[in-house]
């Protein structure tokens, strides 16, 4: 059982590889390097950022986060990927990432907070809506590919 509260901090580039163990968990196709190399990437082309929960000074919670602006909503902060290590699941740590990231949603001039999860994720839909967040749209994707469009 963890003894010390968790301590929330913005990740930086130097830190990204620590939190790597924790949101392969949900990105298991990535390996270490990928990972490094994505974030650096998507940092520098979209301000993506990344914040973590620490539970006596190991990373227990990551998500990875940018601000957004689309016609049929305004200016917003999309969560891109939110995670709590498995065996620190039901501790308050997803409450408390989404706790500091709507106060950034505030601090950044945004008024809605927006995040895509995936169908097979029920508990995390479960999680999200009794946080307050609701089902609003469904996301399609297709795979492009030299044949066309694949589902």
């Amino acid at each position: 059982m963890p003894s010390g509260d968790p301590v929330l901090f913005e990740v930086e580039p130097a830190q990204t590889a620590s939190t790597w163990p924790v949101m392969h968990q949900l990105r298991p196709h990535l390996d270490l390097e990928q990972y490094v190399a994505m974030v650096a990437r998507m940092r520098k082309s979209d301000g993506y950022r990344l914040l973590a929960a620490s539970v006596d000074g190991k990373v227990a919670a990551v998500a990875g986060f940018r601000l957004m602006e689309m016609l049929y909503c305004g200016r917003i902060l999309y969560v891109d990927d939110l995670v709590t290590d498995g065996a620190m699941r039901s501790k308050g740590l997803g409450t408390a990432m989404l706790d500091w990231l709507t106060r950034e949603t505030r601090a950044q001039g945004c008024v809605q907070l927006h995040l895509d999860s995936g169908v097979q994720r029920l508990d995390a839909h479960r999680f999200y809506e009794r946080e307050s967040l609701k089902k609003t749209a469904f996301h399609f994707a297709a795979r492009i590919t030299d044949q066309g469009r694949q589902a």
